[in-house]
């Protein structure tokens, strides 16, 4: 463990947050989904079995003995960063960090007892300063928060599941567990992208970090206003196909799509949540205790309720529409899957309530296979 003293501010005039809690950034999804992971069939007997069958000491040892330790001595600048990090979010020990051989810009926090922050050369060379203070701090959000014993369960879950996927249902109940897992992962990488920009305080740096990491070291090639308006134009995009597309491509990813994950990001810098952390006002450490489980559910699902209400993707604006009692499902689902325009929407009557004899109930669109089915990495 490397000296968890904090020996030196910031290098260049950031706000410090004394005592915060990871409550003050994390994300009403991050939370919601560990909930429910919780809650799944047969999790708590997995939890409690891998606790303490985990090579966690053999997991330290491969980091120690085949990996470079960031220290005073080695990569300086990463142990400044680190050091900074930790001063920021108020994180009392400053977690080892070691920096991987490996093309693949990547970053990760894991470890049972004690997190351990792993980053790959690929994203040492890939980020400047300034966008790697951002992806740092993200790490510490995530020890911070106690994400570091969910992921490196995921690790051994995905390793495990690929081992005895050739066992008939072998892995049934694993790629349950593992799914579940994606997807509190995915949000709570939203959770630690806030963190970061907590700890960097520079939004355009944690935008072009993310950037980069979806095309490269091309940034006189890139723009981050166009970069955005990708994110944009892939929420409202497309019709009903598209939006179950969307699902089935992020089902086997731990992270959430680059652009997704800027806009999200953008939209919490500019709101009042955010003003009132930087302007001091944020969840103390010593409050946690006595925070309400009820509220916690009622944040989570005013904030689906919001993203439902708001969003562009067609499958939402149609759950809000039925929500509000706007319409009948099939008749929906029709238009919206044929490209039928106008009033034929109560399950193909007109106007004098004759049904349509040539109505349709769908038609058949062009599956495309999604991604295979990555590693947990991509992507700090």
């Amino acid at each position: 463990m490397t000296d968890s003293s904090h020996e030196s501010v910031p290098s260049r005039h950031r706000k410090r947050f004394p005592d915060i809690s990871s409550r003050a950034y994390e994300h009403p999804a991050d939370r919601s989904a560990l909930v429910a992971l919780r809650k799944l069939s047969g999790f708590d007997t997995v939890f409690k079995a891998l606790s303490g069958l985990l090579p966690e000491r053999s997991l330290r040892l491969l980091f120690l003995s085949d990996s470079v330790r960031v220290s005073d001595a080695q990569f300086a600048h990463l142990n400044d960063m680190l050091r900074d990090a930790c001063y920021i979010l108020d994180l009392k020990k400053v977690p080892p960090m070691y920096v991987n051989q490996d093309p693949q810009p990547n970053a990760m926090c894991i470890g049972l007892d004690e997190p351990i922050i792993v980053v790959t050369t690929g994203l040492v060379e890939l980020l400047d300063e300034e966008e790697m203070r951002a992806v740092v701090g993200h790490e510490v959000g995530h020890a911070l928060s106690g994400h570091a014993v969910y992921r490196t369960i995921l690790l051994f879950l995905t390793n495990l599941a690929l081992k005895v996927a050739w066992i008939p249902l072998g892995n049934v109940a694993i790629m349950a567990i593992v799914t579940a897992l994606r997807e509190w992962f995915r949000k709570s990488e939203l959770s630690a992208d806030r963190a970061g920009l907590l700890v960097g305080q520079d939004l355009r740096a944690s935008m072009r970090g993310l950037m980069k990491i979806a095309g490269g070291n091309h940034l006189h090639e890139m723009n981050v206003d166009a970069f955005l308006a990708q994110a944009d134009e892939y929420e409202k995009g497309g019709d009903l196909r598209d939006s179950v597309l969307k699902i089935l491509n992020v089902l086997p990813r731990t992270h959430p799509f680059t652009t997704v994950r800027a806009a999200e990001l953008k939209k919490w810098s500019e709101t009042r949540d955010f003003q009132r952390i930087m302007d001091g006002h944020y969840p103390k450490r010593d409050e946690d205790k006595d925070t309400s489980v009820t509220d916690s559910f009622r944040e989570s699902a005013s904030h689906y309720a919001d993203t439902v209400r708001t969003s562009k993707d067609p499958l939402m604006k149609l759950v809000g529409d039925i929500a509000g009692g706007a319409g009948d499902l099939g008749g929906r689902l029709r238009d919206k899957f044929t490209g039928a325009a106008g009033g034929n929407a109560g399950g193909g009557a007109g106007k004098g309530g004759a049904p349509d004899p040539d109505a349709t109930d769908g038609s058949e669109g062009t599956w495309r296979r999604p991604d295979p089915e990555e590693g947990p990495g991509a992507g700090s």
